[in-house]
């Protein structure tokens, strides 16, 4: 008697539960809307009004094309863009060959010095490249023998790029290389087949997504830079350098939208054959295939060290004279080592408030974005109902991976510098440059936490709901702890990206937040080029202490948590 009557109390504490994960993720849903949506939705509004605020349609599109100087810069972006793809792809597909097909030494020493450059804002390399060919650059008249006048321009903007997205293309190529079945190679083997043809048959179809993925990925970083064309670009404009001429310079929001549009174009694009790419690529490792194992072959290895030790040379001397120059007395006259540019980027130009602002807003990054994220990956994942929202939630989960930074930045000026936002108070504040840059790179996050969450089955969530155990109290007890390595991936890498972005916050700040990577290009355009190398320096061993900090944490975290494994 006593049981049938809390029967009905159970059920009914247990429909509580469930109302308050359709709760929460409805609060999910409003975030993303708010920070994702709406900001997006101002910017098309923007492009289609004129200054007054009356809809002129496409009046701003037509008064776009008609302009010689905006499609001037429109080819630019693309046929640069197009460039260093076709210059990157090869030179990176080349190196993850090396590291996942020969028996090369030191393989670990080289990818580390090529994943150096993701510590650093990506104007590191321009402010290198003026320092080796600049007017008064160490190779200056070398660069004048091959025929180049100078390296502003289109020249330094495409070898600047170069260096700056070749970390980001091996990544996706290592891989796309190492999932590859011995079995084909060894069947190849048998029949006598050449290593040539084994390329072009097994190696070669087998990686086509991953170049594809790549190609994409390469080509939609160069075109919504903003960093580089502005510090090595010169006369030479691009569709991110207009935008910001536009909107700063001459305050015109309307042409400023258009061209933020058309840069969201590509990005779009390369969003959608990447997420075709992804959904046609097919399984290369089955579950009896066997992991491949490079065989030694004395002459290969050598020539895919000497390719290697070149390529991470040239990485070395990039970031080595950047440096070197930020500890220069007074370049290039006199080349004793001092803390000059330190004492005038930290003091003088009090960069070191800045830089307190991106340590501010990194920590705030990792911290808060990491929880928003994960909590949204798992209501998702492990809990159900309300299916339409599910899907709402999960389109505005990928779209910032489609959304340049440039553009996002534009959209949050647009939408919360607006009079009748309720959150207009957030404008020109640290909170919304970390809320921007959560939202920036949220996609990476999501599906590392969804990925992490699918390696759990779900029984887990089963057996709890059968026990009447809260959701919150399995998410604490077992998700959580299980999916802590992947946390702390989650925190290094809105860490890392929040201390180097530019695009995504250089609209946003105001004398009183501005971060350490606006301060350089600040530093930058007052002729300040050896405090602005000392600033981007600062950056990249704030990142690597950042960086061995998450070492050392997922170390810890792996043995408080992962015992079970073993």
């Amino acid at each position: 008697m006593a049981s049938a009557l809390q029967l009905p109390m159970v059920k009914q504490n247990y429909h509580w539960i469930d109302r308050l994960a359709h709760i929460l993720l409805g609060l999910i849903a409003i975030v993303l809307v708010y920070f994702v949506a709406l900001p997006l939705g101002a910017i098309l509004i923007q492009a289609l009004q004129s200054d007054s605020g009356e809809f002129v349609w496409l009046a701003n599109f037509v008064a776009y094309a008609k302009t010689p100087a905006l499609l001037g810069s429109l080819w630019n972006s693309l046929w640069v863009s197009g460039l260093v793809t076709l210059i990157v792809l090869p030179l990176a597909f080349t190196f993850a060959y090396a590291l996942s097909r020969s028996c090369m030494p030191y393989k670990a020493l080289f990818r580390g010095i090529t994943l150096v450059p993701l510590l650093a804002p990506s104007l590191l390399s321009a402010i290198s490249l003026i320092y080796w060919f600049g007017n008064q650059g160490v190779l200056k008249a070398w660069l004048q023998s091959v025929g180049i006048d100078e390296i502003y321009g289109a020249p330094g903007v495409v070898l600047a790029e170069c260096i700056a997205v070749f970390p980001h293309t091996l990544m996706i190529l290592v891989t796309a290389l190492s999932m590859s079945d011995a079995r084909l190679f060894e069947a190849a083997d048998a029949m006598g087949t050449t290593a040539v043809r084994k390329f072009f048959t097994i190696t070669l179809p087998g990686a086509k997504y991953g170049l594809i993925s790549a190609a994409m990925v390469t080509f939609t970083l160069v075109i919504t830079d903003f960093g580089i064309p502005k510090v090595i670009g010169g006369n030479f404009n691009v569709l991110a350098t207009d935008v910001f001429k536009l909107v700063i310079g001459q305050q015109d929001f309307a042409k400023g939208a258009v061209v933020a549009i058309l840069l969201l174009t590509p990005a779009v694009l390369s969003f959608g054959v990447d997420n075709y790419v992804s959904r046609r690529q097919t399984a290369m490792l089955t579950a009896r295939a066997i992991p491949y194992r490079a065989k030694p072959s004395p002459l290969f290895d050598r020539l895919m060290t000497l390719y290697c030790a070149v390529i991470a040379l040239l990485v070395l001397a990039m970031l080595g004279m950047a440096v070197f120059a930020s500890f220069a007395t007074f370049w290039p006259y006199n080349l004793t080592p001092s803390l000059r540019h330190y004492t005038l980027g930290l003091l003088d130009a009090e960069v070191g408030v800045a830089f307190f602002n991106s340590i501010k807003m990194a920590g705030g990054t990792a911290l808060f974005g990491t929880a928003l994220v994960f909590t949204g990956a798992y209501l998702l994942e492990k809990t159900k109902g309300m299916d339409s929202l599910r899907a709402l939630v999960r389109l505005l989960a990928v779209v910032p991976m489609a959304v340049p930074g440039l553009v996002l930045g534009l959209g949050y000026i647009f939408f919360f510098n607006a009079t009748t936002n309720p959150l207009n108070g957030l404008y020109h504040t640290l909170t919304l440059l970390t809320l921007c840059t959560i939202v920036h790179f949220y996609t990476t996050g999501h599906l590392t936490a969804v990925t992490a969450l699918k390696a759990l089955d779900s029984e887990f969530e089963a057996v709890s709901a059968s026990l009447k155990v809260p959701f919150y109290k399995t998410f604490w007890r077992v998700t959580l702890p299980v999916c802590t390595p992947a946390l702390v991936d989650m925190a290094r890498y809105f860490f890392i990206n929040a201390m180097t972005t530019i695009s995504a916050v250089v609209f946003l700040y105001s004398p009183e937040t501005k971060v350490a990577s606006i301060a350089i290009l600040n530093l930058d355009e007052a002729g300040e080029m050896g405090a602005a190398a000392a600033m981007a320096v600062l950056i990249g061993l704030a990142s690597t202490v950042a960086t061995l900090f998450f070492m050392i944490l997922a170390w810890w975290v792996h043995r408080r948590t992962q015992a079970w494994k073993t």
